[in-house]
């Protein structure tokens, strides 16, 4: 059967656009491995939500090691082994999910943030999930784990408006990101639940109790191996 010349145009007109897309976005993923990204969804839509736009990317070499440890402590303490998922922690999520509907308890690791907030926008659609799953392996394919945590502590969002590690820093404790300590780095972590909840300045009541467990949790993964080559420790 033949197309119709009409259709057959839009059918290859939609191919060219398919095709550019993918060859864009992989390119946008190549360069994100040597630059920042200009801009994310998630900063714009805090810029017009009217919570403003406070970030200061700094090189990897600006941030304190403490900071890494931090957030691989709160949010992904497999971070340095796995291959962009915590399969066990996701079966866990589910499980619990599926007896308590009412409160959502997510699974994503440090990859996967990135992935949303990088390229994507916040959300819990089928669709949304699917494009997470293929950035999150691209990224852990072409950037590998120190750019990915290098990422993820510049674009994360601590705090209503205020992304990143140095913003953060900054901040809360007028300083650069370069001289957090072990303590100031564990109380930023651990807002990264919910940033605009769990305030750090003033203190909320759930970052008072949470963040000496932080501190616990750095002091028995900072001698695992890889973390200390990752972080240079």
């Amino acid at each position: 059967m033949t197309l119709p010349k009409s259709v057959l145009k839009v059918w290859l007109t939609l191919k060219r656009v398919v095709l550019l897309v993918v060859i864009f976005q992989f390119l946008y993923i190549l360069l994100l491995k040597w630059i920042y990204p200009p801009i994310t969804v998630t900063q714009l839509s805090s810029l017009f939500s009217g919570y403003g736009l406070k970030r200061d990317y700094v090189s990897w070499k600006g941030i304190s090691p403490n900071a890494g440890l931090a957030v691989m402590a709160s949010e992904d303490q497999l971070f340095y082994k796995h291959n962009g998922f915590d399969w066990k922690r996701i079966d866990e999520a589910m499980e619990y999910n599926k007896k308590k509907k009412k409160k959502v308890r997510g699974a994503s690791t440090i990859s996967q943030q990135v992935a949303k907030n990088v390229f994507l926008w916040q959300g819990r659609s089928w669709i949304r999930k699917g494009l997470e799953v293929y950035f999150t392996f691209m990224i852990e394919l072409v950037w590998g784990k120190e750019r990915i945590l290098d990422v993820y502590l510049n674009v994360i969002e601590m705090g209503k408006g205020v992304f990143g590690i140095e913003a953060a820093s900054q901040r809360y404790f007028k300083k650069p990101a370069k001289k957090l300590t072990q303590a100031e780095a564990a109380i930023i972590a651990s807002c990264l639940p919910n940033p605009k909840r769990f305030t750090v300045k003033p203190r909320s009541n759930y970052i008072n109790r949470r963040y000496p467990a932080v501190m616990q949790q750095m002091s028995f993964i900072k001698d695992v191996p890889e973390i200390k080559a990752l972080l240079k420790l």
